[in-house]
């Protein structure tokens, strides 16, 4: 069967997938906070594969919850937004295949990766690591380049799209790895990578400030 992607982790099957996802569901009691970090930032990768995943983060992310069971026996995931507002969502919606829009998005992180470690490797070798936020040093295993700045990387990967025409006009090559590829269009690529280049407004935190900003 074919490999299945979470974010950057990569599962031998789709049920491989969806066993780590209930595993963090059941680590937790009924109306628990979801508080490991681990499970934290898998929730949130797995969160922005829902089809409705705009109107299920809201104004952002703050915590997952243990929600209780709605229909049948099972407990469910609730998100908890940064306005306090809670709303559920399915994880097994979550697992279906990517939308189109999910593929292109993937492609486009991709895409501008470079851009990423240029900037990590930049500070490391400034000796400026330390989080632009709480000023807290950081290392190589704790440091996260966020968008926390400016617009989001969804904020400035949807502007670039309504310039071209929308998502389907971003033709992508056959994937190497589920989920990911190139634009087919090379000079469009670099259109989006000088566009993206343009508008990111980068800066280093923790991991743990990273996972707890609001995210969209």
């Amino acid at each position: 069967m074919a490999e299945f992607w979470i974010g950057h982790r990569r599962y031998r099957t789709k049920g491989e997938a969806k066993e780590a996802v209930r595993k963090v569901l059941y680590r937790y009691n009924v109306g628990s906070i979801v508080d490991q970090e681990d499970d934290h930032l898998l929730l949130l990768d797995l969160l922005d594969m829902h089809h409705e995943a705009d109107d299920k983060i809201g104004p952002g992310v703050a915590a997952f919850a243990i929600a209780p069971p709605q229909r049948g026996p099972y407990p469910g995931f609730e998100v908890i937004r940064t306005d306090g507002s809670r709303i559920d969502f399915s994880y097994q919606t979550c697992l279906k295949p990517p939308s189109y829009r999910q593929q292109v998005m993937n492609v486009m992180r991709d895409e501008v990766k470079s851009t990423i470690n240029a900037y990590f490797e930049s500070r490391k070798m400034a000796g400026s690591l330390i989080s632009d936020q709480s000023g807290t040093p950081l290392d190589n295993s704790n440091t996260a380049v966020s968008y926390f700045r400016g617009p989001s990387f969804v904020d400035i990967a949807e502007e670039f799209t309504e310039t071209v025409g929308g998502w389907e006009a971003i033709e992508l090559t056959p994937s190497t790895e589920p989920g990911l590829g190139k634009f087919k269009d090379r000079d469009l690529a670099e259109r989006w990578f000088n566009h993206h280049e343009e508008h990111a407004a980068l800066g280093l935190l923790s991991s743990q400030e990273n996972q707890r900003r609001p995210r969209r």
